[in-house]
């Protein structure tokens, strides 16, 4: 009998490292960028971009991990269209949740006004993460949760 052939691409803590360390610097740039866009000011913007890319990071690793934990057990293999949108609004949703009352705090506006501004952050990051997540699987292959393994020969 033979065993499964082992996952192929970029795997395990490597990839989670690469795939945070790509997503958060790109991340960091853009945001800083919109933040001035509507009338921040450029440190204040760049303060709040680090802050949010850390709370991200620390997001983006435990609700990737839940996610591929979930993935895994799922009988369909792959990511499909509906896969990726479901993995984009969860982490999107879950990072809104932390960021609006911080944001309106630190640039000292109402919860709406940060709502607003974090749908308009949403609205971007809903796009380039499911953009980012797809390049990066096409880049670095799957990961393991989302290959089907078939029998070595």
């Amino acid at each position: 009998m033979s065993s499964p052939s082992p996952a192929t691409g970029l795997q395990g803590p490597v990839r989670r490292f690469v795939f945070v360390s790509l997503y958060e610097l790109i991340a960091i740039l853009v945001s800083s960028l919109l933040f001035m866009a509507i009338g921040q000011g450029a440190g204040a913007s760049g303060i709040m971009a680090v802050v949010a890319s850390t709370l991200a990071i620390a997001w983006n690793v435990t609700f990737n991990h839940l996610f591929e934990k979930w993935e895994a057990r799922q009988a369909v293999k792959g990511r499909s269209v509906l896969r990726r949108v479901v993995h984009a609004v969860g982490f999107e949703g879950g990072l809104a949740l932390l960021l609006i009352p911080l944001m309106a705090w630190w640039f000292d506006v109402s919860l709406w006004q940060a709502t607003l501004m974090e749908a308009g952050l949403l609205l971007f990051f809903l796009v380039y993460t499911y953009a980012f997540n797809w390049a990066f699987d096409r880049i670095f292959g799957l990961p393991a949760s989302a290959q089907a393994l078939s029998p070595a020969v």
